[in-house]
């Protein structure tokens, strides 16, 4: 079911060579006879505390969350996850190498000065600077814009991106490569526009509640780290006469049992996620909160491939069999969570991977195999494995990695001594490779295999593991600078199949969205398989 939603998300996103003016508004559509709240307040579970909220500093899901309520870039999802307008109203293409967007007039940033195109020119050229040492860099290398891999790379001027103000609202963007689903990857978080008379006046501190400028249909009120983000709407938003909500608040609760107690007791709306434990009850006994709907993103565990011992395939091949994925999302998750054996999630538009020989092996077979492998490599019992499993905290996360810890010494006789870091420092360690082997999720920026794995090349910063690969990054080379689908579809093919072979990451389970939603949260998108959450979209319907 999700997966046709999807594969119609992909068209519609890659067909857009024409304006865009088919579209109806997109703030909060209330349906007739509905009765809305005096109060238009909605309180959020995000997770852990932001890293930031500056969009070209930031890497992770809560971050996001919370800027795609402050920042509206070039366009939006709706609630079934197609792409539809955001600053720019209409965009055309003939060759899908060159896009031309043309943005509305009356966007406006939240102190009143309009939103232009070169608002845009100067947040790309600022996320591809070295010197903004954005993490998601890559992402602009990735959508072929022009220059911007060399710019990156250090070997060209930023002013050189192929990114161009033809005047105040028309955008022109040139490509190196043709890329059909360009128009859909501009909706991610690093494409955001920053106000720049607000970012070189304040520096880092731009982001604080009393120096915010944004674009969206919120701002910044509050924000008290490790308690809570308030935003407020913006009257400048220039569909703020349709945006329900007045206010939202985002909550940092990292431990599931909290967050899920705050729901039943009526402080929370939306909660971030289940305490696994307590799923089937509250599926039981709530059932008309519960909402679990597919999610496009993987959980893995990457293993340092830089460092000894994780630098022989042995170890890593040994470690990922002897997890018994089953057990996980069967009997620890059950959910609906599907066991992985793939970085690309399979409900990935145009994805149809084929399972890897040691995913048709049973549980068993996996256990002696790995066994072999890590005695080939020079580990038994005489001279046991020992290493340390990064997570970032969390209840949820500790939970695995205690099983899989378990699985590890009872088929192997390894040694998993666990450690949890809070969100940022844990980011931090794992983009230095501080970590032996750490816990992961990756969740796509758009709906395309690329999105994932284009994270295991060479080039890119996010590539946490350090897997390097000459084949595997030719394998992607060609697959991003294919126009035909089905050669790009063999070729996302063929890039599972390397990394099924070499291992740099041992895929665990394939997400689902699990969480508790109250049922006067109108609006809420059923369907938005990347899980994006407009406020603006939602309204609180009275008792």
């Amino acid at each position: 079911m999700y997966k046709n939603k999807i594969t119609q998300a992909l068209l519609i996103s890659a067909s857009l060579t024409v304006a865009a003016t088919s579209f109806s508004a997109l703030a909060a559509e209330v349906p007739e006879g509905v009765k809305l709240a005096a109060k238009q307040e909605l309180v959020r579970g995000n997770g852990t505390e932001v890293a930031s909220l500056d969009p070209h500093k930031t890497e992770g899901v809560p971050e996001s969350h919370v800027i795609r309520d402050l920042l509206e870039g070039l366009v939006n999802q709706d609630g079934d996850g197609k792409t539809v307008p955001g600053v720019a109203e209409s965009w055309e293409t003939t060759d899908n190498r060159t896009f031309i967007f043309h943005l509305r007039k009356d966007a406006k940033w939240s102190n009143g000065d309009p939103v232009t195109a070169s608002d845009f020119v100067y947040s790309f050229k600022r996320a591809v600077d070295p010197a903004t040492a954005s993490p998601y860099s890559w992402y602009l290398e990735m959508t072929t814009m022009k220059n911007a891999a060399q710019i990156i790379a250090g070997k060209a001027e930023k002013e050189t991106l192929g990114v161009t103000a033809v005047d105040a609202n028309t955008l022109k963007i040139e490509l190196e490569s043709a890329v059909p689903y360009f128009v859909m990857m501009m909706g991610h978080t690093t494409m955001k526009p920053v106000n720049q008379k607000v970012v070189e006046k304040f520096g880092d501190d731009w982001t604080k509640p009393e120096n915010f400028v944004g674009n969206g249909a919120y701002v910044l009120d509050k924000w008290v780290v490790n308690e809570r983000i308030v935003l407020k709407n913006n009257p400048q938003y220039w569909d703020n006469e349709k945006t329900v909500i007045k206010q939202v608040t985002f909550l940092p609760i990292e431990n599931q049992v909290a967050e899920m107690n705050r729901f039943l007791a009526g402080e929370i709306d939306i909660t971030n996620e289940l305490p696994n434990e307590h799923f089937r009850r509250l599926q039981k006994e709530h059932a008309e909160e519960v909402t679990i709907r597919g999610n496009l993103c993987s959980y893995y565990y990457g293993f340092n491939n830089a460092k000894a011992p994780f630098d022989d395939v042995r170890v890593r091949k040994a470690l990922s069999y002897a997890i018994d994925r089953d057990i996980i999302t069967k009997a620890l998750l059950g959910q609906g969570q599907k066991s992985g054996y793939f970085l690309t999630p399979e409900i990935t538009a145009n994805f149809n991977p084929v399972m890897p020989d040691y995913g048709k092996l049973t549980q068993k077979e996996r256990n002696a195999k790995a066994k072999e492998l890590l005695a080939e490599a020079g580990f038994d019992s005489s001279n046991p494995l020992e290493f340390t499993l990064l997570y970032n905290t969390s209840e949820n996360h500790k939970k695995l990695a205690v099983a899989i810890a378990s699985m590890w010494k009872k088929n192997l006789g390894a040694k998993a001594n666990l450690e949890n870091q809070e969100w940022k420092t844990y980011l931090d360690n794992r983009r230095q490779g501080n970590f032996d082997v750490t816990r992961a999720g990756w969740c796509g920026d758009y709906n395309e295999a690329s999105s994932f794995l284009s994270l295991m090349q060479s080039n890119n910063s996010s590539n946490d593991p350090k897997y390097h690969s000459k084949a595997y990054d030719s394998i992607m080379e060609k697959a991003l600078n294919s126009t035909s689908e089905t050669e790009r579809e063999q070729l996302y093919v063929d890039a599972e199949k390397l990394l099924a072979k070499d291992m740099p990451i041992a895929p665990i389970y394939q997400y689902v969205k699990a969480r508790l939603v109250n049922p006067k949260v109108g609006g809420f998108p059923a369907n938005n398989a990347e899980d994006k959450l407009f406020t603006k979209d939602m309204y609180i319907i009275a008792d």
